[in-house]
């Protein structure tokens, strides 16, 4: 028997977010992979606390909701504030390179994620991971030096 279509609330669905198309799962996993990395790496370790529950759970939340998930990042912490939040941490083009390079590990590691995903992330933290230098490289600051002359 045919019958007639008629139209849905699935008509015209809503974009989906990447939060809903990975779920809260990929990100524990990402940040997992991701604290793995730094727990053993010499220029970012140090600056962590000795137990990472706390900022694991903080990046976690704040990747969900950057992605389209709840809000509890915001809600438990404020506005994200990043650079402001990292300020009293060096971060040079060393610590930039090793929290990128941890970061897309954990990334390129991410079973089944979709490559424009990926690469939506891989793009974001690039950027991000640029943004939150605040220090100037002491080979930099050596060559500015060394030019006042």
């Amino acid at each position: 028997m045919e019958t007639e279509s008629s139209p849905t609330a699935d008509a015209n669905p809503e974009p989906q977010t990447v939060y809903d198309l990975v779920g809260r799962e990929f990100f524990d996993g990402l940040v997992d992979r991701f604290y793995a990395g730094v727990s053993t790496d010499e220029i970012l370790r140090p600056m962590y606390p000795r137990d990472l529950t706390n900022a694991k759970r903080h990046l976690a939340d704040f990747l969900v909701q950057y992605w389209g998930g709840p809000d509890d990042y915001n809600r438990q912490r404020g506005h994200p504030r990043l650079r402001m939040r990292h300020m009293a941490f060096p971060i040079d083009t060393a610590a930039r390179d090793a929290w990128l390079h941890h970061m897309l590990a954990a990334l390129d590691a991410s079973p089944d994620l979709h490559p424009s995903i990926a690469e939506a992330m891989q793009e974001y933290f690039v950027m991000a991971a640029a943004h939150l230098i605040n220090r100037q490289d002491h080979a930099a600051e050596s060559a500015a030096g060394s030019n006042d002359g």
